[in-house]
């Protein structure tokens, strides 16, 4: 990423860049070897499952999140207008805060259900990640009507929920978003999903195992929604940053 002149921004912006910055190494970190070794179990217990079973679950997710983030009986928020930077932000930081606590009752509820209701807790929760991506993308000043920011969203949402080594190569097109786009895929259908949803699936495994629980799960769940809402948020906001400095401040 470029660096910046300091002269050019304003106090909000030079610690918002600063931010980044250090935000960027740790995604650029290789993976350590615990990393390493959770990826091979979990590769391990994948090769295990028939592939037909994984079609299953890949068509399956493929669906919901197309119906979510493609899907027209959504209503998407407008782009906001005529904002500083810094009134941007204050504005993603409490669509955060409201989807965080939206999605920790959602937790809460579908947890205190044990596996049956934990079953439920998947498209639900889905739902509220991607509506709150809509809305931080609008408070950028982005028009999620378009095809190629639905799909930024969708790139948004991999580099939250996979691996170090899967994080570290869907970095490297955020960062060049603006030559990447020119060679998106142009339907949804050209979208690797097989890999999304393995990704996706090993990442939430680990993450929501214990929601399935009775008795502990209400508490988990309100927990662990709460912790992975705040997670995309967060990644979602520097995501919109790399952008901001790269399209609107002169190197």
């Amino acid at each position: 990423m470029t660096r910046l002149r300091p002269i050019e921004q304003d106090l909000y912006e030079q610690i918002a860049y600063a931010e980044l910055s250090g935000w960027l190494v740790k995604i650029k970190k290789k993976p350590s070897l615990l990393n390493k070794l959770t990826k091979s179990t979990q590769r391990g217990i994948n090769n295990l499952i028939p592939e037909k079973v994984h079609k299953a679950i890949t068509y399956a997710i493929e669906k919901m999140v197309k119906g979510v983030l493609f899907g027209t009986k959504y209503i998407t928020p407008q782009p906001l207008q005529a904002k500083r930077f810094e009134e941007r932000e204050y504005k993603v930081k409490k669509i955060i805060k409201f989807y965080q606590n939206t999605a920790s009752a959602e937790g809460a509820i579908t947890g205190a259900g044990g596996i049956l209701m934990g079953m439920v807790d998947f498209p639900a929760f889905l739902t509220i990640k991607m509506k709150m991506l809509f809305e931080i993308a609008a408070a950028y000043g982005y028009d999620v009507k378009k095809f190629e920011e639905r799909l930024f969203l969708l790139y948004i949402f991999k580099l939250t929920f996979s691996s170090q080594s899967t994080r570290q190569s869907t970095i490297g097109i955020i960062e060049n978003w603006g030559e990447f786009v020119s060679s998106i895929p142009k339907a949804a259908e050209e979208f690797d999903w097989r890999d999304f949803q393995l990704e996706y699936r090993d990442y939430m495994d680990l993450a929501k195992l214990a929601q399935l629980i009775p008795i502990i799960g209400a508490g988990v769940g309100a927990i662990a929604n709460y912790q992975l809402a705040n997670k995309l948020g967060e990644t979602a906001i520097f995501c919109f940053r790399i952008r901001y400095f790269g399209e609107n401040i002169s190197y």
